[in-house]
């Protein structure tokens, strides 16, 4: 989505929009979100004008895409108020090939990234859990239908770092059978959704670790079924960004995204 003035959102990664992108491409593009957009695999040449942007989504696309000038683009919009939204991935954070670990931008994110490959891949219950209050998980079932999700990157909180949060965790557990039942085994907490907002002008930050699209995003794409016995359809939205193909998601997958990028960009006006 590229118009001739640069778009308030700066959309980097998640493959492309016929691809993994459409899923948050489409999200935005239904809540009115204005963006523009460059794939994985491309260099974002002079698309990035970091200081004309409200805020910029980084989401599977490797470090190495930028530019050192580039890095440093980021990191100066950001003091100046432009929000910086990482999204998880295995090219995010340090996953497989994700390499933001060394880079400019990991000193202004609220985490501490791996130095080593940080992907979680669980096949079994791994279930998110609001642990504070916040715009961005605002509205939304988290007790009463709480989403799961299917792989994640794993980063640490920085404790000192200016207005963190840690919104909401994961809980991993494994499970076997039992007779004719299933017992949980112990469970594993990681921080899943780490926002800042710093007092000194500059921009609001958020770190999820886990996708935005499958596989990764797990269960939680299709999190908006309010009962078991709900007709099909029932909570479901469809979402379609020009150049994208569509996608049908859960309402609350939609309000939970949708809430997260307006936050961040400081965009609830829009």
């Amino acid at each position: 989505m590229n118009d001739t003035a640069p778009q308030p959102v700066l959309y980097l990664g998640d493959t492309a929009l016929t691809a993994a992108a459409a899923y948050l491409a489409g999200v935005m593009h239904r809540a009115g979100l204005a963006f523009d957009y460059c794939p994985s695999d491309t260099p974002v040449g002079d698309a990035l004008r970091a200081d004309q942007r409200r805020l910029i989504i980084l989401s599977d696309y490797p470090a190495s895409r930028l530019t050192d000038d580039q890095h440093r683009a980021v990191v100066t919009a950001h003091a100046a108020g432009t929000g910086v939204l990482m999204i998880g991935g295995w090219e995010s954070y340090h996953g497989q090939g994700g390499g933001w670990h060394n880079s400019p931008v990991a000193d202004l994110l609220p985490v501490s990234i791996s130095e080593r490959d940080d992907r979680v891949n669980h096949d079994q219950a791994a279930y998110l859990r609001k642990q504070h209050d916040h715009p961005t998980a605002d509205g939304l079932p988290w007790d009463d239908r709480p989403p799961s999700v299917g792989g994640y990157n794993r980063f640490r909180v920085k404790a000192d770092h200016s207005g963190v949060r840690r919104v909401l965790d994961v809980a991993r557990r494994g499970m076997r059978r039992v007779g004719e039942g299933f017992q949980l085994a112990s469970m594993i907490i990681d921080p899943m959704l780490v926002v800042a907002e710093p007092e000194d002008g500059r921009g609001r930050v958020a770190c999820l670790a886990t996708d935005a699209a499958p596989h990764w995003v797990g269960p939680l794409v299709d999190w908006g079924t309010d009962n078991d016995d709900a007709p099909s359809g029932h909570g479901r939205v469809a979402c379609h960004a020009p150049g994208a193909f569509e996608v049908e998601v859960g309402q609350h997958y939609a309000q939970f995204f949708t809430q997260l990028v307006r936050w961040t960009g400081n965009l609830e006006d829009k």
